[in-house]
């Protein structure tokens, strides 16, 4: 920071008598403090939503041990086009859905669950099966789709 100096003697023209006093000015200049800390603000707030990730992606965790050779099957529950209700290939009753995942999940380590549901379904009943499924416990739902499927464009891929 800079220190200016101050002079006690006012004067005006003529002749000099004696020496000025010079005192070191006691007031500190916060100017240069404040455009450093705009310029950390301005450089802050641009770079905070670039931090921040647009597609949520679930990375892979390691861990120093290996991994235990008999790891759990994938459970899968299936919406045929006809409506029918499948757990992993048992066909179920939607009324029974909810009791029969609870006792799956007391069994199971992880709440991992895919959903495959035909596109002849209507939203409302894969809604309602997605509802069932974390009343049974499962709140980690991968939703199962094809590839090279239409575009959101319309273009056939």
């Amino acid at each position: 920071m800079a220190a200016g100096v101050i002079k006690s003697e006012g004067g005006g023209g003529g002749r000099r008598r004696g020496r000025r006093r010079v005192q070191p000015m006691a007031e500190i200049n916060i100017t240069p403090f404040v455009d450093v800390m705009l310029v950390l603000l301005i450089i802050f707030m641009v770079a905070a939503p670039l931090m921040t990730v647009g597609v949520p992606v679930e990375l892979p965790k390691t861990a120093a041990t290996a991994l235990p050779s008999d790891q759990e099957e994938p459970l899968t529950v299936t919406i045929t086009g006809e409506g029918i209700v499948m757990i992993q290939n048992t066909e179920t009753d939607p009324s029974e859905l909810v009791v029969k995942l609870q006792a799956i999940a007391a069994e199971r380590t992880s709440d991992r669950i895919f959903l495959r549901a035909d596109g002849a379904n209507a939203w409302n009943t894969v809604a309602e099966i997605m509802g069932a499924l974390n009343a049974g416990g499962f709140s980690n739902i991968g939703l199962v789709t094809d590839i090279a499927g239409p575009s959101p464009s319309g273009d056939d891929g």
